[in-house]
């Protein structure tokens, strides 16, 4: 019997909808070992699909000092930015925030792949952009469920592109692979809040 006629799957997926939540609360240990954390992201590299099975989506996993260092560096980044003018201590707080967590995957499109595609089919060329961003964040929707079904608490973060340069420097980043999102994750120290949901009604027609 397949996955998708299966009732217990079925309430099974259904659970890690709803258990995918932003978390910003994070511990530094995870429920999972480390080996297991890779097998997971790697299974939803390789599954997960894209426009013309492109696979242009490249992920980073940044674990112990690695991840330390990234929110170390995006904090240094941020207050320079942000000049001796402004108030820095929340920003400095949300960013340790992040740093407190057991890892952080960095999510990239390889522009590379998507200029050979823009090349060999101009007629789709402004589509490719966003067919791969679209891809891009497939993964990290699949990572970040997955995570979840594990306990894991996650959320996304855009500070791109203000430390795209030094990221790529600093890990031996390819040129061609843009950033697109963080997502520093960990055990659920804090759970997030309840959540507003507008009525379905409202956001899904069915025509008969």
């Amino acid at each position: 019997m397949g996955i998708f006629n299966n009732t217990e799957n079925e309430q099974s997926f259904n659970e890690a909808i709803e258990t995918r939540r932003t978390i910003y609360n994070l511990e530094k240990t995870i429920s999972i070992s480390d080996e297991e954390l890779e097998e997971l992201i790697a299974h939803a590299v390789k599954h997960v699909p894209s426009a013309f099975n492109s696979q242009s989506t490249r992920i980073v996993l940044l674990l112990n000092d690695k991840n330390e260092q990234f929110w170390e560096n995006t904090k240094s980044i941020l207050k320079e930015t942000m000049g001796p003018d402004r108030d820095f201590e929340p920003t400095r707080q949300k960013i340790d925030n992040f740093k407190h967590s057991h890892g952080t995957i960095l999510y990239y499109e390889d522009q590379s792949v998507i200029n050979a595609l823009q090349d060999k089919m101009p007629n789709f060329y402004e589509n490719f952009e966003i067919w791969s961003n679209q891809a891009n964040a497939m993964h990290q929707y699949a990572i970040w469920t997955a995570l979840a079904t594990k306990g894991i608490g996650a959320s996304l973060q855009h500070y791109n592109p203000i430390v795209d340069e030094s990221t790529a420097s600093q890990f031996d980043i390819p040129n061609t692979w843009k950033l697109i999102a963080q997502m520093p994750f960990g055990d659920v120290r804090e759970s997030a809040n309840e959540k507003e949901i507008k009525p379905v009604e409202d956001r899904f027609i069915i025509k008969k």
